[in-house]
């Protein structure tokens, strides 16, 4: 096996603030009336911030330190949102909580070619996220996120120059528990190659098995087995903002982000989505939800971005929003389309189904049907109007049929008017029509194709047996 593990050294910082955090911010932790830094970045400790400090003694260096309490629940929330984007590289991804993903690459290396294509895959992937990460390589997974965090961008295929690099590791960055690192410490014991020589047995007596039982897994003497990651089968992703939106379009570039970030997702799992919600969160925990509908399941985030923010242009935001959240509780898979070779449709022109879409965006559900055929001989029950999601209606008396064989118009009239000149001259017919005894509304007709002194083609009809009455039923282009 040969484990990748990505290192995010800011994931705590995207996870508390919303947006981009400032420069020199730290993170605490404790009481509120007595906050401890527990992280800080490289400019916060260019001003000689630490963690454990208190925060009174950080603000002391800088009056305007910028902080926020370390939210554990979003640090978990990104960390499998990443987790998301790495599975399309691996079936087999591990959370190294709280900034570290390993990832098993060794049975990915043929299907994207060896090492060096893989990582450019991996690197590009997440350099689409804006989070700043390091990565190592290792056959040991334990070993891969030491290196990861104390050493990156250090590549080991095999075992042995691997050895060599662990001895060199600080005892405490190994990954040891703090007290055990600073006791070894003061024995006088800094490097992990000088603990690696001590007796086993006498080794084993002052730091514990269970300490014992990680090196042993760090060095590959012991097999180790992790959690292996599952994307789940629901997807809830929110983004809070520090500010209140009272415009929808301001929602575009939010719900830009979640949207990458799903179609991510989706690709990853090998699926796609055929409806999700847009959930605005207003002041007071009122919500208002936009469900976003698709004929067929979609996971390209241009088109999901395109329908999803047609819908929220239609909204008319009574209350600002303080928060909005993605849901999709169903996810289907999706085959992708595939084009011709030779394809002929112009390169501007739109797919049917992609300008359906649209249409239903911009004017709603409601605003666009499809017809189907109806079993009834009668030209205007022979048609029903069904919604544009339905592709094969199965409800009672509706049923796709083939289209009749005789002359039919384009414009079919709602209702029948006399027609008025008499017809010219008798193009087709007559087309006998005999039908609904059954439901009350007996019609007995002979249709005929005509042409009327101006040149006009129309659909008319006489009663049965009879040869006046003409009455008009719909025009020919």
């Amino acid at each position: 096996m040969l484990w990748a593990c990505l290192h995010f050294p800011a994931l705590p910082f995207a996870a508390a603030w919303p947006g981009t955090p400032p420069r020199g911010a730290v993170l605490t932790d404790g009481s509120v009336r007595h906050p401890r830094v527990v992280l800080a970045d490289a400019a916060a400790e260019a001003l000689g911030v630490r963690a454990g400090q208190p925060l009174a003694v950080a603000r002391s260096l800088h009056a305007r330190l910028p902080a926020l309490a370390r939210d554990d629940e979003a640090e978990r929330v990104l960390l499998a949102s990443l987790a998301g984007l790495a599975y399309r590289c691996s079936a087999q991804v591990s959370l190294a909580p709280p900034c570290s993903l390993l990832i098993e690459v060794g049975a990915s290396l043929n299907l994207f070619g060896g090492w060096p294509p893989l990582e450019r895959e991996l690197r590009a992937t997440f350099a689409s996220t804006g989070l700043a990460h390091v990565l190592a390589l290792a056959p040991v997974a334990t070993a891969a996120l030491v290196l990861a965090r104390w050493q990156p961008e250090r590549l080991f295929v095999t075992m042995p120059p691997l050895l060599r690099e662990l001895e060199k590791i600080p005892v405490s960055k190994c990954g040891l528990a703090d007290e055990i690192s600073s006791s070894l410490s003061a024995m006088g014991l800094v490097r992990l190659g000088q603990v690696l020589a001590l007796p086993r047995a006498e080794l084993a007596r002052r730091i514990g098995h269970a300490a014992l039982a990680h090196l042993d897994r760090l060095c590959g003497l012991a097999p180790e087995t992790r959690v292996t990651w599952q994307p789940p089968t629901r997807y809830a992703r929110r983004f809070e903002f520090d500010y209140r939106v009272r415009d929808s379009t301001a929602l575009a570039f939010p719900l830009q982000r979640l949207l990458n970030e799903f179609a991510g997702f989706l690709v990853a799992r090998d699926g796609g989505v055929q409806q999700f919600e847009v959930v605005l969160e207003h002041e007071g925990g009122a919500c208002r939800r936009v469900p976003v509908g698709l004929l067929a399941p979609q996971r390209d985030a241009a088109v999901l971005f395109e329908l999803a923010r047609a819908r929220l242009e239609r909204v008319a935001l009574d209350d600002a929003v303080c928060a909005i959240s993605l849901v999709a509780d169903r996810l289907p898979g999706v085959k992708p389309v595939h084009a011709d070779l030779f394809e002929m449709r112009r390169q501007d022109a739109l797919d049917w189904p992609a300008l359906l879409e649209r249409l239903r965006a911009r004017l709603g559900d409601e605003a666009v049907s499809g017809m189907v055929a109806c079993a009834d001989h009668r030209p205007e029950r022979a048609w029903r109007r069904v919604p544009a999601t339905s592709v094969a209606p199965s409800t009672a008396g509706v049923r796709p049929l083939a289209v009749p064989t005789g002359p039919r118009p384009l414009w079919l009239l709602s209702r029948t008017i006399p027609l008025r000149p008499e017809p010219q001259a008798l193009l087709a017919g007559p087309e006998r029509i005999e039908s609904g005894w059954w439901d009350g509304a007996d019609e007995r007709r002979d249709y005929y194709v005509v042409r009327m002194p101006n040149g006009q083609r129309a659909w008319a009809y006489l009663p049965a047996g009879a040869s006046q009455g003409w009455m008009l039923h719909g025009w020919f282009a």
